[in-house]
C-alpha cells in the first residue's frame, strides 16, 4: 500500500464509522416518530424470519404516530405481536387494516437516558475512528521502516491522517449535539 492507497483506505473507514453511527442514533426514540423506530422489529414471513419492512410499509404521517400497512392483511396479528415483543414501549393498535403506533411523550428521566445512550454511541465512534488512524499511522511508519518514503513524507502523511481524524470527530460531535437536541425537545 502506498501513502494515498491509506489516506484513502482510512477515509472510506471513518466515512463508514460515520454512517454506522448515523443508523445506530435513527434507532433511537425521541418523542418524534420515524420509521426507523421499527428497523429492529423481525417478523416471521412466508416462513423466513424478515425485517418488518419487507414485509409492510411503516410510516409516519404525524410526528406522534406510526402506522403499518402490511402487504397481506392475513399478517396483521403477527406484526402486531412482533412490535409488542421488540421491547420498544410501544403499544400498536390494530384496526383490520392497518396498525396504528402512537409514539407516547418521553419521561424527563427518559430523556436523559437516552442522551447517555446517545453520548455512549458517539464515543464509540470516536473510538472506531481512532483505532483506523492508529492502523493508518501503523502502515505508514512501516513504509518508513522500510525505505519506501521519507521522514519528511512520513511526518506530511501523518499530519494528514490526524487532520482527517479531526475532520471526522467534529462531524461526530455535530451529530451527537443534533440528536441531544432532539432528544430534549419537549
Amino acid at each position: 500500500m502506498n501513502q494515498q492507497e491509506i489516506y484513502s483506505d482510512a477515509n472510506t473507514r471513518m466515512d463508514k464509522t460515520l454512517d454506522a453511527l448515523h443508523h445506530e442514533l435513527a434507532k433511537v426514540r425521541t418523542g418524534r416518530a420515524t420509521p426507523a423506530l421499527l428497523d429492529t422489529v423481525r417478523i416471521e414471513y412466508y416462513g423466513q424470519v424478515v425485517p418488518l419492512n419487507q414485509a409492510a410499509t411503516v410510516s409516519a404521517p404525524e410526528p406522534r404516530l406510526l402506522t403499518v400497512q402490511p402487504w397481506e392483511k392475513n399478517l396483521l396479528p403477527e406484526i402486531e405481536k412482533a412490535i409488542q415483543k421488540a421491547d420498544l414501549g410501544l403499544n400498536p393498535a390494530n384496526d383490520g387494516q392497518i396498525i396504528r403506533i402512537p409514539i407516547p411523550q418521553l419521561s424527563e428521566e427518559r430523556r436523559k437516558d437516552l442522551v447517555k445512550l446517545v453520548k455512549k454511541f458517539g464515543e464509540d465512534a470516536k473510538i472506531a475512528v481512532r483505532n483506523v488512524r492508529r492502523d493508518a499511522n501503523d502502515h505508514l511508519k512501516k513504509l518508513h521502516k522500510g525505505n519506501e518514503i521519507s521522514e519528511d513524507e512520513l511526518s506530511v502523511e501523518l499530519d494528514r491522517i490526524q487532520k482527517l481524524t479531526d475532520d471526522h470527530i467534529q462531524k461526530i460531535d455535530t451529530v451527537l449535539e443534533a440528536k441531544e437536541k432532539e432528544v430534549l425537545e419537549i
